[in-house]
């Protein structure tokens, strides 16, 4: 007997639709671009060429300290007015100094995001000790951004998760630096996107300070969404199957 969609229990359908929702229709880039009055276009091209050209390897950097220091520390649980409190702050930081000081922040604010999406993973049941589980954080960044050469098949939510999960081949049995090369490039190709319009949004010193706290509350609420969503599928699929789950994907 084939598995079908009415095997899946209502109150389970709906947080799947609810999850679907978030994961395939990202709108971090507008609404920045709606937060500063310009089109994404317009932010896009404020970032200077060569800062553009370095962007990978900024990101980079960002995630590995970000993964670092986030493992170190107690996941966020919940989402405080301290929380909210430090991620404006430091945004607010590195926009007063404009583009150089917006870099030195990226590492800060990042780490700080990734803690949420460990406290959000901690609470759907994932063991945060296991290698496999700290990809599945850093996948997060990538699922809730875009890469300039995705067409619509290779943006969907399985397909970024497929091609992520690529990059882990051979990986079992290594520490987080052992992945992190070929994972890393992957996820800052698609996280780059969002970074890429927050540089813009605070390139310009003392504007940029009201912006870099409005910026990186922004970040906040969206990848804290898409991690919320990304680890509502996996605890579906880890109580109902990853075949049947798909299945029952809203819009397939």
């Amino acid at each position: 007997m084939s598995l079908t969609v009415a095997s899946l229990p209502e109150e389970a359908l709906a947080e799947l639709r609810a999850a679907a929702a978030v994961l395939d229709h990202p709108s971090l880039a507008v609404r920045l671009a709606g937060m500063v009055g310009q089109s994404v276009e317009a932010l896009k091209r404020q970032l200077p060429g060569m800062m553009q050209r370095g962007l990978d390897k900024a990101v980079r950097r960002a995630l590995e300290a970000a993964m670092q220091a986030a493992l170190k520390s107690e996941p966020v649980r919940e989402q405080s007015w301290l929380h909210r409190g430090m991620i404006a702050a430091s945004g607010m930081a590195g926009g007063a100094f404009g583009l150089p000081g917006t870099l030195v922040e990226l590492p800060i604010s990042t780490t700080l995001l990734l803690r949420q999406i460990a406290g959000i993973a901690a609470e759907a049941g994932e063991d945060l000790s296991q290698l496999s589980t700290q990809a599945e954080l850093l996948k997060v960044f990538a699922l809730g951004g875009d890469a300039p050469a995705d067409d619509e098949a290779e943006a969907g939510y399985f397909a970024v998760r497929l091609a992520l999960a690529e990059t882990l081949k051979g990986a079992v049995g290594k520490n987080l630096i052992g992945f992190l090369p070929g994972f890393l490039g992957a996820v800052a190709a698609r996280f780059g996107a969002p970074v890429a319009l927050k540089l813009s949004a605070q390139a310009v010193p003392l504007v940029g300070a009201a912006a870099g706290a409005a910026v990186n509350l922004a970040f906040l609420e969206h990848f804290r969404a898409v991690g919320r969503a990304h680890f509502t599928v996996r605890r579906l699929e880890r109580r109902y199957g990853a075949a049947l789950v798909r299945a029952a994907w809203p819009n397939r």
